[in-house]
């Protein structure tokens, strides 16, 4: 994988479509929150309208480096290029934390197959069994399955971790600014050890069978997650009138959404927007690093408070995926459904949850 930039050479009219395409996607520079009073209004106009129109946008300003990127992607690039075996070997289906290795076409959504392998990452913390009378989402908390043959990988992926939750902090603060609430009205919630995660994605082309289904339609369930995609395309974002925006790379950027819990906590203002991924066309691969900016797993999201709140349109409202106050109970929904192998052979007795 490398930086966001356009392949070298690259010609003809798919790039021209890109370039318009690119046009249609809100740009913010969270670098504006460091400059003048001026330069903070623009951000906040920038961010409001991003937020309550699309719920999805690129940023750049964000500090990350081309060197801290590299290091992530070029372990991510060894991680994909080692024998299956060894991929195995951190099988997520040796984790009742949901952590470790998904082979390809082995994850749901919408009840479809995806076809990507990964690697799920998260905070690096013992295991939370938990005990008689807690809720069972503490079984997301736990360590990591690393390969032995790569000990950069761990590095560089914790490092990624605190990095972008770093950045994602810094642009919840100025998002919540911008529409006029208490930027720290939710640090509470992430106090402690929040859900903080990340996925190491490969697309290796179309499925034997033809489908396009990289990763299904879906909305996120948490409150921010920032994107990092290489050169190749296929994410598209859900328009108003059902119809789908591809979100062309660009460099240095990450594309960011809005998870449910957001739309929820501000009753419909901010936005969660569904999106997926097409597979690349043949052989092709594609590889991507979601990041993904959630709450402690027993945190209580609380309404928010801001002065269009009695405004709010409302937020959406799906009877095959209600959303819980509780985050936890949410996640562990989606990991549960996601993932119905390691489901079986770890949570046979929270399977009842995966039709909640």
């Amino acid at each position: 994988m490398t930086q966001q930039s356009r392949p070298t050479g690259s010609t003809g009219p798919l790039d021209d479509r890109a370039d318009d395409r690119a046009e249609n996607l809100p740009v913010i520079d969270l670098s504006l929150a460091d400059g003048s009073a001026q330069d903070r209004a623009r951000l906040h106009a920038a961010l409001r309208s991003a937020a309550t129109d699309v719920g999805f946008f690129q940023l750049v300003g964000h500090g990350v480096t081309p060197a801290e990127t590299a290091a992530l992607t070029d372990a991510m690039h060894a991680f994909f290029g080692l024998p299956e075996a060894d991929r195995l070997a951190v099988s997520n289906l040796n984790s009742p934390h949901f952590r470790g290795y998904t082979r390809t076409g082995d994850e749901r959504t919408g009840g479809s197959r995806d076809w990507r392998d990964q690697l799920d990452i998260g905070a690096e913390l013992p295991p939370h069994v938990p005990g008689s009378g807690e809720p069972p989402y503490w079984w997301l908390e736990g360590p990591n399955q690393w390969p032995d043959a790569l000990p950069e990988l761990r590095e560089a992926s914790l490092h990624w971790i605190d990095r972008l939750g770093g950045v994602a902090r810094r642009l919840l603060h100025e998002l919540l600014t911008a529409i006029g609430a208490r930027p720290d009205f939710y640090d509470d919630a992430f106090a402690g050890h929040p859900h903080l995660r990340l996925k190491l994605v490969r697309y290796p082309g179309t499925a034997p069978d033809g489908a396009g289904q990289g990763v299904g339609s879906h909305k996120d369930y948490g409150f921010i997650t920032l994107l990092l995609q290489d050169t190749v395309g296929g994410l598209q974002v859900e328009r108003s009138d059902g119809s789908f925006l591809e979100v062309p790379p660009m460099e240095g950027a990450f594309v960011v959404n809005l998870g449910e819990l957001l739309e929820v906590a501000t009753d419909g203002y901010l936005k969660a927007t569904s999106h997926r991924v097409v597979s690349p066309p043949g052989a092709r691969e594609r590889f991507s690093v979601p990041f993904f900016y959630n709450p402690r797993l027993d945190a209580h999201i609380e309404p928010l408070e801001f002065p269009q709140a009695h405004h709010a349109p409302g937020a959406t409202q799906d009877p095959a995926n209600p959303l819980f106050a509780e985050f936890g109970r949410n996640e562990l929904k989606g990991y549960l459904r996601a993932h119905p192998e390691v489901t079986r052979r770890h949570h046979a007795d929270l399977l009842p949850l995966t039709a909640a």
